[in-house]
């Protein structure tokens, strides 16, 4: 990165705590504390807004998707199948296995010639409950359909389709498709990740250790990509438009990601992944947004990346308030009474 300048008192240091970004209440107490660290960066590289340790190696999870998908417009099999906003949405997507997405990797998977069989993300239930309960009521079972991964997996198929590689295998590192995704991660981050930490997600393909900012670096690329080639700047200029277009399909009805790109009507494309990790693209400014939770829960990571789109003023105050309770949501017991809150910790300035 060209310019990692600091602009927050928390800002990166090996072995430091990160700074106490959510609190959780109960009553008149603060019961529970959340740690982050973030970076907002742009184009150049430079780091407009910082908190806690934002060189730290991450993971960057289903919150990377995005990158993933860009061999899927790069190699012509977009185009060569004809794909919608819709499949390509879902093909970024950690979707809920609702109906509507099922459908839709369904019918992808026939475009292509293809099964859910061909698909190597294994198999799991709806995460929404009640395309769960009325699954398994009408005799149902899981399926690689219902996998949050398989739009992105019908994704890799069609680009393996499109260049005659191998359909077995095509999670392996080794392998050509998964090699043409590592360099598409490499230009965008703007390092050699060769020699990257790596391991395998809970899909099955790589995932590689990257430094939270160059995450940050390479989602500011995709708000702005006019300096990367043509090819580049046409596909992530596909990838935010179909987002933008179908944020059902990037998660759910219920979701967080989905409310916030349907809220700011696609001026922030954000994307959540596992271990508290979330990205943020915001086309209007140029900007990348990159956060991680020290202990991986996703209720901290969603409460973080909304003040930092509120401090950029991608979302403003009207629209704040009328997400009150999801950005920062209430707390109840099982009686439905309300105990408590998820909130920004009193003490975060930025």
């Amino acid at each position: 990165m060209s310019d990692l300048t600091k602009n927050n008192s928390s800002s990166s240091g090996e072995g430091q705590n990160n700074p106490i970004m959510v609190e959780v209440t109960r009553g008149n107490m603060v019961e529970s504390i959340h740690r982050a660290s973030y970076a907002v960066v742009d184009t150049d590289g430079k780091v407009v807004l910082s908190g806690g340790d934002y060189e730290k190696i991450t993971y960057g999870r289903s919150a990377i998707k995005c990158m993933q998908a860009l061999p899927l417009i790069e190699s012509g099999a977009a185009d060569a199948f004809d794909l919608t906003d819709a499949e390509i949405s879902i093909a970024c997507a950690s979707h809920d296995g609702q109906p509507e997405h099922v459908e839709t990797v369904l019918k992808w998977l026939k475009k292509i010639d293809c099964t859910e069989d061909d698909l190597e993300c294994g198999s799991h239930l709806p995460y929404h409950i009640p395309s769960m309960v009325d699954l398994l009521k009408n005799g149902g079972s899981e399926s690689a359909l219902h996998n949050n991964c398989s739009g992105k997996h019908t994704g890799f198929l069609t680009v393996c389709k499109q260049l005659g590689y191998d359909l077995k295998g095509y999670v392996k590192y080794e392998h050509p498709l998964q090699q043409r995704i590592l360099g598409a991660m490499e230009t965008m981050c703007g390092m050699d990740l060769g020699d990257a930490p790596r391991g395998i997600d809970g899909c099955g393909i790589p995932v590689i250790g990257v430094p939270l900012a160059n995450i940050a670096l390479a989602m500011a690329r995709f708000a702005d990509p006019s300096d990367q080639p043509e090819a580049r700047q046409e596909a992530c200029q596909r990838i935010n438009n179909a987002i933008a277009a179908e944020p059902f399909m990037i998660a759910g009805s219920d979701r967080f990601c989905t409310k916030i790109v349907e809220a700011t009507k696609g001026r922030a494309l954000i994307k959540t992944g596992a271990e508290g990790v979330y990205t943020g693209i915001i086309p209007e400014l140029g900007l990348g947004i990159a956060l991680k939770a020290d202990d991986g829960v996703t209720r901290s990571a969603e409460t973080v990346i909304g003040m930092i789109l509120k401090h950029l003023k991608v979302i403003d105050d009207e629209t704040a308030h009328t997400m009150k309770d999801v950005l920062e949501p209430p707390l109840f017991n099982r009686a439905g009474i309300q105990v408590g809150q998820v909130r920004a910790a009193q003490n975060v300035r930025f």
